[in-house]
């Protein structure tokens, strides 16, 4: 029993098992004619809490929940994860990355999980100039280019290209140029801000 334990819940599984899993829930939600998405939640949120205001949110968000239940087991999975679960929180990253990441400001050490550098992501940060910019001024940014857009990068990169939509590519080509504009040109020069 502690082997099945093992190798379910404590090991790594292989990297190909999350195409294939992608694979059969794309194909089951296009056989029920539902699309994914995460950024959509938040406009069935704000119609759950009487979003009246915008013809935009008048729409049947009932028929959303399934998404909302996805959004749900999403972060109640990391949570136990993280908790309960995960007793080596470390990234197996090169030292390359981790010589690119200390040079633009962020402290990151051999096996340290760098997902939220404190460097941006803490209380301390938060009420800088720094911060803000991160914080307040990117999430304001993220939302804006997510309705702009018509969705998020789960949206349109396994969804929308999954549907071979032409909008969804033009979405994620934009996305990647705008993260290799980001990381290369924007965040150093942000990260020098006090």
């Amino acid at each position: 029993m502690n082997a099945i334990y093992n190798f379910l819940i404590v090991n790594p599984w292989p990297w190909w098992f999350s195409g294939l899993m992608i694979t059969f829930i794309m194909y089951l939600l296009l056989f029920f004619g539902k699309s994914f998405g995460m950024s959509s939640n938040l406009r069935t949120m704000c119609a759950i809490g009487g979003g009246r205001l915008s013809s935009y949110f008048k729409f049947d968000w009932k028929a959303q929940v399934w998404n909302l239940i996805v959004a749900l087991g999403a972060m109640i999975g990391g949570y136990i994860f993280i908790h309960f679960m995960n007793s080596n929180p470390t990234v197996g990253i090169s030292d390359a990355t981790i010589n690119s990441l200390n040079q633009i400001g962020l402290n990151v050490e051999k096996g340290q999980v760098p997902h939220f550098p404190k460097e941006i992501f803490s209380w301390d940060s938060f009420f800088t100039i720094k911060g803000f910019i991160f914080i307040v001024i990117g999430g304001f940014l993220v939302g804006f280019g997510t309705r702009w857009a018509g969705g998020c990068t789960s949206g349109h990169a396994i969804s929308g290209l999954s549907n071979l939509q032409l909008p969804s590519l033009i979405a994620v080509i934009g996305f990647f140029i705008g993260g290799l504009l980001m990381v290369n040109f924007i965040l150093p020069y942000l990260l020098q801000l006090q």
